[in-house]
């Protein structure tokens, strides 16, 4: 199975179990990282995510990865919160970062710059817009992350 098939499947298997929780299961993914695989699910909430809340949803999905076994050969568990500054990557994590400070890497230059910064005002058509005036269609953008500090 391919890593992005992995990365769905343990998604879909672990929803229910990390909402039940009381978080949201912000991403999963699955990579190779040196001569291990590392399998990190990310939660969050809107309190925050402490180490307490990590261990909590680790030990939780544990049982329900070993029941189902979606995953060929072993791998390293991990779980985290996706920090202040986090990486924007589906359209639920965009709706969720709305209102806040973003950076915006493009593929392509635009006036000159390949990274604006701005507040992520609203998701229109397939376009973001940032201060509420700022257009750039989502397929120009390379990487979005939240920004903590200007």
């Amino acid at each position: 199975m391919k890593k992005q098939n992995v990365a769905e499947a343990v998604a879909a298997l672990l929803s229910s179990t990390v909402e039940g929780l009381g978080y949201m299961l912000w991403d999963v993914e699955y990579a190779k990282e040196g001569a291990d695989w590392h399998l990190t699910v990310t939660i969050d909430s809107p309190a925050g995510i402490t180490i307490d809340d990590c261990e909590r949803v680790h030990r939780a999905i544990d049982p329900v990865l070993d029941e189902a076994d979606p995953i060929e050969g072993a791998y390293i568990l991990n779980v985290s919160s996706p920090g202040v500054e986090r990486v924007l990557r589906t359209e639920a994590h965009l709706r969720a970062s709305l209102g806040e400070r973003v950076e915006l890497r493009l593929f392509a230059a635009v006036d000159g710059q390949k990274s604006l910064r701005g507040t992520l005002t609203a998701l229109e058509d397939g376009d973001l817009v940032l201060d509420g005036e700022r257009r750039l269609p989502r397929s120009a953008v390379s990487r979005i992350k939240t920004v903590y500090f200007d």
